[in-house]
């Protein structure tokens, strides 16, 4: 199909001369629960065309995943798909998807070797059990006629197709040994194995770096064009909107409510909700909102609340089975020094694999660190070295800095009410119980916003902005003074980011917080961090105040990360 070359007025790369290859007329997926109808999905249209990128946008619970899910026949009890059409032209004659059982082998075979799909969770989505090459090597062998050695020959090359660093070392690793953003490369090359016709993408980017987005950006454009790749891209972050789409639908309670050209999309939006989204993006170059006229006064410029010196740690490498011997090690950490200052937002970022969620794991007392000091000033005392210090002093470290956790589904138990999550460690700590627990709980719900009423239900009941609430509150409820922040908010649709930043912040200066604000993205961290260290290969590289580092970078990385940042407007597509 001849290309249509990018330019300022249209990013379009392709124009449809045939039958789209995939067609969604007129689908809806109910669910029934508790004797009540949700229309996850209702009567939605859109098309997906050979080398074009189809995009689909819109908040948690829109609908999005579930359109995914239910081309590919991947609806389970209590959703059925109702009435509608999924028309797939990869095959000849063309066929309605939703005809086909989704259990038999016609339907197994189009999944993966003519239509693959890249999961919103990728450590939901690998086995534990299994290695990164085991994964690949079945996907592999599944669609072609390969040896073992062949498969695992063209596994590594996946992995360096998608950016891995170490692809031979990847294979021989197990998921949780990986960082997420890794684990979400493994994830996209195992979809790639097959060489399929239609790449359902859902979220592919948002636990990943801004260097390792923009290269997978990158690959999946470079497919389009070497194989006439489609895509459905489903994603919450217009920036990756903007550097992907040809073609957008904004979803909204099931709905599309607004589709054209991406351009128009973004520069002649009519729908209200699509003006609203648009208008939630952080604006370059802007710094946060300050809600009082004066913010806390620190302990003393020379004394900071937490100082760490010359910080590292590594992990050991193991090989296969239960009771391997340990091969090496992995420097995470090399020589980390920083300071944090009491009131202060210290944003930390860097690409995954960093060591920026290490550090803060170390800092917090959660991994021991192999050498250097944790030097914590609470008050006039001395400071105080967690590393080396006696139980009884760490236990009260650990109450004084909290961490809120980077995903918000897998770090609320789903075996415990919210009251029990929350209260958690008040009951550790030995500082309410009964009546006075519940209380506090109730308190400190409404303090990020969600009513008591919520005490006695499940972490299933919630969304995902809902449950990150819920993670602030548990981080919180024992009046710390500092915050730990793991990519709080990168799991987050934008309207509900931007929710939460604010409630950060206004918590902040109620109860005279400090953050070490733990993220990759970088239009979040100018609007809401004071300074920025910059990490890279486990170390700091960069380490300023943020109108420094965003406006005159010194280092070479930090340059990179600013470029790569996706620019929510499809004109400053990158070339």
């Amino acid at each position: 199909m001849p290309q249509t070359p990018t330019t300022a007025e249209s990013p379009t790369r392709t124009l449809a001369a045939e039958p789209p290859l995939l067609r969604v007329d007129g689908l809806r997926t109910y669910f029934e629960l508790d004797g009540r109808t949700v229309k996850a999905v209702d009567d939605i249209s859109f098309e997906v065309s050979r080398g074009r990128c189809h995009c689909l946008v819109g908040e948690s619970g829109s609908g999005k995943s579930i359109t995914a899910r239910s081309v590919l026949g991947l609806i389970e009890s209590p959703g059925r798909i109702v009435s509608g059409s999924v028309l797939w032209s990869g095959t000849d004659p063309a066929v309605d998807l939703t005809t086909i059982d989704p259990r038999s082998k016609r339907m197994r075979s189009i999944r993966g070797a003519e239509i693959a799909m890249v999961f919103q969770e990728p450590m939901a989505s690998l086995s534990p059990m299994y290695t990164i090459g085991d994964h690949l090597v079945e996907a592999i062998r599944n669609h072609r006629e390969l040896t073992k050695k062949q498969a695992a020959a063209m596994g590594v090359e996946l992995l360096d197709r998608v950016g891995i660093r170490d692809p031979q070392g990847c294979m021989s690793a197990y998921s949780f040994q990986l960082s997420g953003g890794m684990c979400q490369r493994a994830m996209i090359a195992v979809a790639l194995s097959a060489e399929p016709k239609l790449l359902i993408a859902d979220e592919p980017t948002t636990a990943l770096d801004v260097t390792t987005q923009a290269r997978i950006i990158r690959l999946l454009r470079d497919l389009q064009a070497e194989r006439n790749l489609a895509l459905l891209f489903i994603t919450h972050d217009f920036g990756v909107v903007a550097e992907m789409a040809d073609d957008v639908s904004v979803m909204r309670h099931g709905k599309i409510v607004e589709s054209g050209p991406v351009d128009t999309i973004f520069h002649e939006p009519e729908h209200p909700y699509t003006q609203r989204l648009l208008a939630s993006l952080p604006k370059p170059g802007t710094r946060r909102l300050q809600l009082v006229e004066t913010a806390p006064d620190p302990i003393a410029p020379e004394t900071p609340l937490i100082k760490v010196r010359s910080v590292a740690k590594r992990f050991p490498i193991r090989g296969s089975g239960v009771f391997a011997r340990v091969k090496g090690h992995h420097q995470v950490l090399t020589d980390v020094s920083l300071e944090l200052h009491r009131g202060e937002v210290l944003g930390l970022v860097g690409e995954s694999g960093s060591g920026k969620t290490t550090l803060g794991r170390c800092i917090v007392g959660a991994y021991q660190p192999d050498s250097g000091s944790v030097l914590y000033h609470r008050d006039s005392a001395a400071p105080v070295d967690i590393v080396t210090a006696d139980r009884q002093v760490r236990r009260r470290f650990q109450q004084d800095v909290r961490m809120v956790f980077q995903d918000p589904f897998g770090s609320l138990n789903p075996r415990l009410t919210i009251l029990q999550i929350i209260g958690d460690p008040l009951i550790v700590n030995k500082l309410a119980a009964g009546s006075e627990l519940e209380d506090r709980v109730a308190e400190m719900l409404s303090r990020v916003g969600l009513p008591r009423r919520y005490l006695r239900r499940y972490p299933h009941a919630f969304s995902g902005g809902e449950r990150q609430r819920i993670g602030i509150a548990r981080a919180l409820i024992v009046d710390p003074t500092c915050v730990i922040a793991d990519e709080a908010v990168s799991a987050l649709d934008m309207s509900v980011r931007a929710q939460v930043l604010e409630l950060m912040e206004r918590l902040r200066i109620e109860l005279n917080l400090t953050y070490l604000f733990i993220s990759h993205d970088l239009s979040v961290v100018e609007s809401i961090c004071d300074r920025v260290a910059v990490m890279y290969a486990g170390d700091i590289v960069e380490l300023g105040e943020a109108e420094q580092i965003f406006g005159d970078p010194q280092h070479s990385y930090t340059r990179e990360l600013l470029a790569a940042a996706p620019k929510p407007d499809p004109r400053l597509r990158s070339a």
